[in-house]
């Protein structure tokens, strides 16, 4: 069964209409994670509006709206199999959601498909969700030049949006020698799981076959400890049971932890997954722990476990490169927004912006400007206005990533570069 493959988180990614819902439909269906008797009854009803276009996007939202009335779809909910991995497709339908849930890891993509229809070519969102992919740490793309079947399968299309979308890549850094381009229709089913005699001109893999291609992630367990905390709960007879995700390195029953930044330490006395006790815990597991000697007051949402002897770092200040995404106005120095950083919520205030960078580039284009604003790229340091637990993402990678939230809005991503302990 699935258990036995790797597996692998998925963001599909691109310009809205530029067909994604299509694409994921049409991947599920091909892989058999939905049922043709599913697929059918869904072209039936969209025939009979006269939409049969949207037969695949339309059992996307079918399935999206049975869920949110609480009906259970008996099929895993956005997860598919290729031959080697089992995927999850991470959510990213508002851009503003996605780059909230992929800081805060709530879906770390370890791949992505970048969709770009073959008649629009490169847009504002493409250029986005590229640069905000390599913010946040995906580093492997596969590009699907999607739409074809509205371009007339033409060669010429094709090679005219590899090469701007080639372009866009070199300036973030990834190698575009390396990152497969695919001329897909995802509603007419073009090199989705096999080749198609329409691209006579293309011999590349389909989007299967490049999937299976992928490189597996490692896993983070030779790392230091780091879990998150999401919750406390007091739970009698035991006492306080943290809970969280272990992003990083391995605990294990009888090991000796500190929780950051209040600084307590005591000894594992159990962990428990799925309400069976394990003898330790692994990167992506979902646990309780007890620990000896910690009480309900001495732990809280935001707080990292880390092992005794090599905590979590507690930032006095901090350096990051940061990208603003949207912003009403000028960022200027004292600016004090809401850093969504992997369980916490702090407030951090800009204390300087070092330098401005070509966000295509990440060259600098300016020493200590005065102010940034939308579409610039910066180093700043920050202090947050209480302590908190925030790694260096060359060291702790699932720990250095945050989001900056202002006026209900992600107005900025970006990534610790080193901190100054408290």
């Amino acid at each position: 069964m699935a258990a036995d493959k790797p597996h692998m988180n998925l963001a599909v990614i691109g310009h809205i209409d530029h067909g994604k819902s299509t694409l994921v439909g049409r991947l599920m269906f091909e892989t058999g994670a939905i049922p043709s008797h599913l697929i059918e009854k869904y072209k039936e009803e969209a025939k009979g509006k006269g939409k049969e276009s949207f037969a695949f996007a339309w059992v996307m939202d079918s399935l999206k709206e049975e869920r949110e009335r609480g009906i259970t779809i008996d099929i895993a909910h956005k997860r598919f199999d290729t031959d080697k991995y089992y995927f999850t497709i991470v959510d990213c339908p508002g851009h503003r959601d996605f780059v909230k849930n992929m800081i805060t890891g709530a879906s770390q993509a370890d791949a992505a498909i970048l969709v770009v229809a073959a008649p629009d070519g490169v847009m504002a969102q493409t250029k986005e969700h590229v640069f905000l992919s390599r913010t946040l740490g995906i580093n492997q793309l596969i590009i699907a030049v999607n739409k074809m079947d509205a371009a007339d399968y033409s060669e010429e299309r094709y090679n005219k949006v590899k090469k701007d979308v080639s372009d866009l890549l070199g300036m973030v850094g990834f190698k575009a020698s390396e990152v497969p381009f695919i001329p897909t229709s995802a509603f007419e089913g073009d090199n989705v799981s096999g080749s198609s005699e329409n691209t006579p001109w293309y011999n590349g893999p389909s989007i299967l076959e490049a999937l299976n291609e992928l490189k597996e992630p490692e896993k983070p367990d030779n790392l230091p400890l780091r879990v998150p905390v999401q919750d406390a709960y007091t739970i009698s007879g035991i006492g306080t049971v943290p809970v969280g995700r272990v992003e990083t390195g391995v605990m294990k029953k009888g090991q000796n932890v500190t929780f950051n930044p209040g600084g307590v330490t005591g000894e594992v006395k159990s962990i428990e997954m799925h309400h069976e006790e394990i003898p330790e815990a692994t990167p992506g597991d979902n646990i309780g722990w007890n620990v000896r000697g910690v009480g309900k007051n001495d732990v809280r949402r935001g707080d990292v476990c880390g092992a005794a002897d090599n905590p979590p770092s507690v930032a006095d200040e901090f350096t990051a490169q940061i990208v603003v995404l949207q912003h009403p106005s000028a960022i200027t120095v004292g600016y004090t927004p809401v850093f969504h950083c992997h369980t916490t919520q702090t407030a951090c205030t800009l204390m300087s912006i070092d330098k401005k960078l070509d966000p295509k580039s990440g060259q600098v284009k300016e020493e200590n400007p005065t102010f940034i604003k939308a579409g610039d790229a910066a180093i700043v340091t920050v202090k947050p206005t209480r302590p908190m637990v925030i790694e260096p993402v060359k060291e702790i990678p699932q720990l250095g990533r945050f989001a900056i939230r202002d006026m209900g809005m992600t107005i900025a991503a970006g990534m610790c570069m080193s901190v100054k302990q408290k």
